[in-house]
């Protein structure tokens, strides 16, 4: 991460116990080892935020997969964070592995002491969104991820609009939209919304389960980490 009979009247509640036990192993195990961008805050060593205070996902959120999945994984991403980029990929492999149980929604937490370039980069990607829709933004920020190097080695200049250009987009209303700062305070929301849920570095993701159970999930976690995760979530909820 770049700085979550009477023998059988107990057989549920112990199982649910046990469940739980593992999904928190799995989560303080799993994260020990994470890759993360983090940039200090203040107050934040007293601060650890409130999983309950992430922003409820709606229609106006990108979303990959079926928004009534059992499963719902919101990401909170820096275009610029190597470990975003890693994590994008393992992402991609949950969508395809699980289809229809699990969505991915991508917001966006550019650290801007980190990567001066980030917030102009999601600035880019919801202009794709305007002018192409929710599966422009995917194909544009895949594009992204796949094309750029990170940690601000990209002539955003150049490569945006190719990018744009590459997926269909009309060149002079990206610029304009580029331009506009009409995206601004969405995605410094974003940026409030993820400190509020206790990200302090990224990539910060929620993983949400159909009863509305909260788990956080810290960093660039491998494949294997991200699907235990998921199944122990699935068979608690």
């Amino acid at each position: 991460m770049e700085p979550t009979v009477q023998k059988n009247n107990l057989a549920v509640p112990l199982a649910i116990v046990i469940a739980g036990a593992l999904i928190a192993g799995a989560l303080y195990f799993g994260m020990a080892g994470a890759k993360t961008e983090t940039v200090a805050q203040p107050g934040a060593e007293q601060f650890t935020g409130d999983l309950e205070e992430m922003r409820p996902v709606a229609g106006d959120d990108h979303i990959r997969g079926n928004p009534n999945a059992d499963i719902v994984i919101v990401e909170y991403s820096d275009f610029e964070c190597p470990f975003c980029k890693r994590f994008h990929e393992t992402m991609k492999q949950v969508s395809t592995e699980y289809g229809d149980t699990v969505a991915w929604v991508y917001r966006h937490f550019p650290l801007d002491q980190l990567h001066s370039k980030a917030r102009a980069e999601a600035v880019a990607a919801e202009c794709a969104n305007e002018l192409g829709g929710n599966d422009a933004f995917w194909k544009y920020t895949d594009r992204f991820f796949e094309l750029t190097p990170s940690n601000d080695r990209t002539n955003i200049d150049v490569v945006l609009p190719q990018i744009a250009k590459e997926i269909g987009l009309d060149g002079a209303k990206f610029a304009s939209c580029l331009e506009s700062g009409k995206y601004d305070a969405h995605i410094e929301g974003d940026v409030q919304n993820a400190t509020a849920t206790g990200g302090n570095g990224t990539p910060w993701s929620i993983v949400v389960t159909k009863s509305g159970k909260k788990y956080p999930l810290s960093g660039a976690q491998p494949y294997e980490a991200v699907k235990q995760l998921i199944d122990l979530a699935l068979k608690e909820d």
